[in-house]
């Protein structure tokens, strides 16, 4: 294997019938003169091609095609010929350099030799042998390379990052946010899932139905059952953010909203039914009562509160939850039955009260899994939040299937990404322009990957681009797709 040519930060490689490599493998190009070495990824192949060697091709074809004569050919001139037409040309990226200290380094500012040039394929062992990582918490994701060699990213990785896993439906995306959300809770960490589609309950199971090593740490909470919360738990800057950004509300029928609640928290009688008759009956303009009163309709048939004050009916509370559960939880939050205005309610009505709980210290920094996020990250109000939630304590992973419903300003925070096959190119466009990899790479990986296969790219891989395996899990995912036909 020699090097063809250069430019910008892509190396063309000349290979020829005995050399093999699979997409996403890595080469270290070692110019023996001036003793240096670079990375470089392999992401493209093509046939080497040439005006001449076509002519020669089409030449061959049509003899073959109308002559049955043996030709003569004592020095193998033919099978040199052929070897020629299956040179190919390996399209690779340069991923860093290799300093004397066998550590990767980002400066590349030399050319290598095209003569004096040693190129060898290297293993996940040497690439983690470069990184020299010193973490304490693994996470095996799946195989990696044409060994399968056993592929492992850290807790640490995840921790204080913004993740987006995408990709088309039945990809694997929800299997991959499962083997993550089940390592975080295993080692001690406390995650949050918003679960459309009621299929992280399974992993209180094994798959032969005994329970699970992390059973007693998952707690399926179903709105208006398990999950019902006290009014007076989340206060009325919460409540308000709720009506402001899930229900719409306009300003001047906030305002009235305020001055009804402090007056009914004053009287101690603040409660779903009061709330309702305040607006019934308070002394308003009419637009504002319907505005009011519809509000309220939404709430009341939403369950989601209780309908006393009473001090001993406490509700679902967050911090009840941690402190009973020292070694890490996972609350797997049920929105598979709900309408989507509850569901909008739901998560601003979390999201703003571990942000009041976080900011109190009164809970440890958690993690968020929100599944199909498509579906309820709206502009108003994520946006700001994204930006500060590192600083507040929530670490979120989106899982979606439409890339293009993320707004770049979120996409421009992210730090890891989990890319299953898309075919798209407008999709792939979309994510190439906000991560760290360039668009020629992922279209040219993420369009070819199968079931269960993904390119991560990211802090969690130090930047370095890896094509994954992902594993199995031995636990109940559920999720998948119900067919008629069996």
């Amino acid at each position: 294997m020699k090097i063809l040519s250069k430019n910008g930060d892509e190396i063309l490689l000349l290979a020829v019938t005995n050399d093999f490599a699979n997409k996403g493998d890595y080469f270290i190009i070692e110019d023996i003169i001036a003793n240096k070495k670079l990375l470089v990824q392999f992401y493209d192949e093509e046939y080497f091609s040439s005006s001449t060697l076509i002519d020669e091709i089409i030449k061959d074809e049509v003899i073959s095609k109308f002559s049955s004569e043996n030709i003569f050919d004592p020095l193998e001139i033919n099978n040199l010929s052929q070897i020629i037409r299956d040179v190919r040309i390996f399209k690779t990226k340069i991923r860093g350099s290799i300093n004397e200290m066998n550590q990767l380094s980002t400066d590349v500012d030399w050319v290598p030799s095209r003569v004096n040039s040693n190129i060898v394929k290297i293993g996940l062992k040497e690439i983690n042998s470069l990184l020299n990582k010193s973490m304490k918490y693994p996470i095996s994701l799946g195989k990696c390379g044409a060994n399968n060699e056993e592929f492992e990213i850290f807790a640490e990785d995840l921790d204080g990052k913004l993740n987006i896993i995408t990709g088309k439906k039945e990809t694997g995306k929800s299997h991959l946010s499962k083997i993550l959300m089940k390592s975080l809770v295993q080692y001690g960490a406390y995650v949050i899932i918003f679960d459309l589609n009621n299929e992280y309950s399974g992993l209180s199971c094994n798959l032969d139905g005994k329970p699970s090593f992390i059973s007693k740490k998952l707690f399926l909470l179903n709105p208006g059952k398990e999950l019902k919360f006290n009014l007076t738990y989340f206060g009325k800057p919460s409540i308000s953010n709720m009506l402001r950004n899930a229900l719409d509300m306009p300003s001047a029928s906030l305002r009235e909203f305020f001055r009804i609640w402090d007056s009914l928290e004053n009287k101690k009688v603040l409660c779903i039914p009061e709330l309702g008759k305040a607006f019934g009956s308070w002394t308003i303009n009419e637009l504002v009562r319907d505005a009011l009163l519809s509000r309220f309709h939404i709430i009341n048939s939403s369950r989601l509160f209780s309908t006393t004050n009473s001090v001993n009916e406490k509700g679902f509370r967050f911090e009840d939850i941690i402190k009973g559960n020292p070694k890490g939880a996972a609350l797997i939050i049920n929105m598979s039955r709900i309408s989507p205005v509850v569901r909008r309610m739901i998560v601003e009505l979390v999201m703003n009260k571990l942000i009041e709980l976080l900011e109190g210290s009164v809970i440890p920094p958690v993690f968020i899994f929100a599944e199909e996020a498509q579906l309820y990250i709206r502009d108003t109000y994520w946006e700001d939040l994204i930006t500060r939630m590192r600083h507040f304590g929530i670490y979120s992973t989106f899982i979606t299937n439409q890339p293009d419903a993320i707004n770049d300003t979120i996409y421009r925070q992210v730090d890891n990404i989990f890319l299953f096959n898309f075919t798209n190119d407008a999709d792939l466009e979309k994510i190439s322009k906000v991560s760290l990899l360039d668009s020629s790479t992922i279209k040219s990986l993420v369009k070819t990957l199968s079931h269960r296969n993904c390119l991560a790219i990211g802090k969690a891989v130090s930047n370095l681009p890896m094509v994954v395996k992902v594993n199995s899990v031995d636990m109940m995912t559920l999720g998948e797709t119900k067919k008629f036909f069996k």
